[in-house]
């Protein structure tokens, strides 16, 4: 383990590089370049807190600020996205670099790194500029907000493991980077984000617990609506999750990296 830290650290600038690379692409040949990197999440907060809370007037039961629901959908959304951009990037990373895996030799986790490194630099400026909303409309929680950072941790976790999984898996088996797509689609549905789990029957709602993203996302509306610290109990059965899911991509990549080449 401590040799695949130390090879990755060898490899930081072709890592940093890559990811730069990666965000001035997204923006060549445009007018306002960097600055749609701001517009969009703007315009997404924008019509989530205004659109939903103040024009359709939606409320959620035990909330009394005019854009509850809005944080509501916001928290849940914000983290969602950051866990599907991880596993849905890391899914395809081998394949999308088929020819630099065959053409240079460097640590292959890089690409996984670099996917995590990139999702988590979109999701700091749409974070950030939602905690400012936050802190302008009077609806910032306080010291829980700090909780965050722990439960960030579990979900990177959880988000890795599961996208090395899968993407060392996609090399060998194509259709599960296709099966995962559809997947995804129920797997957010089947997760309290738009609606609250409280308007579910009972027995649906404990099946609905037993997903890790369930608690996840529970917990950042926790802490960003109601200002009040997660159930760290059921974050700590989801931490394991991740713990396990890291130790089962890490074993699947070791055991078949040397095959990848030649399947790819």
């Amino acid at each position: 383990m401590m040799g695949l830290l130390r090879a990755l650290w060898g490899y930081r600038g072709f890592i940093f590089g890559t990811v730069k690379r990666e965000f001035r692409s997204r923006y060549n040949n445009s007018l306002l370049g960097a600055a749609w990197t701001v517009i969009n999440p703007l315009a997404m907060i924008f019509v989530y807190t205004v659109i939903f809370s103040r024009v359709m007037q939606a409320r959620l039961p035990g909330t009394g600020t005019a854009y509850a629901y809005g944080i509501y959908l916001c928290a849940g959304i914000l983290t969602w996205g950051l866990t599907a951009e991880i596993t849905g990037r890391c899914v395809n990373t081998f394949l999308e670099n088929a020819n630099l895996l065959k053409k240079l030799t460097f640590p292959r986790l890089s690409l996984p790194v670099i996917v995590v490194l990139t999702a988590l630099f979109n999701f700091g400026i749409i974070f950030g500029l939602f905690t400012l909303f936050l802190v302008i409309s009077g609806n910032f929680p306080g010291w829980a907000f700090f909780a965050i950072f722990p439960v960030l941790a579990v979900q990177l976790a959880f988000s890795v493991g599961l996208g090395v999984c899968l993407g060392v898996l996609n090399v060998f088996f194509r259709d599960v980077g296709q099966l995962y797509g559809v997947l995804l689609q129920f797997w957010f549905w089947l997760t309290p984000i738009v609606y609250p789990a409280e308007v579910l029957p009972a027995k649906v709602r404990e099946l609905i617990a037993l997903n890790p993203m369930t608690t996840l996302i529970q917990a950042y509306q926790d802490i960003l609506l109601r200002g009040a610290l997660p159930n760290w109990r059921h974050v700590a059965v989801v931490a394991g999750v991740g713990l396990l899911l890291c130790i089962a991509g890490l074993s699947l990549f070791r055991r078949h990296s040397s095959d990848m080449v030649d399947e790819l």
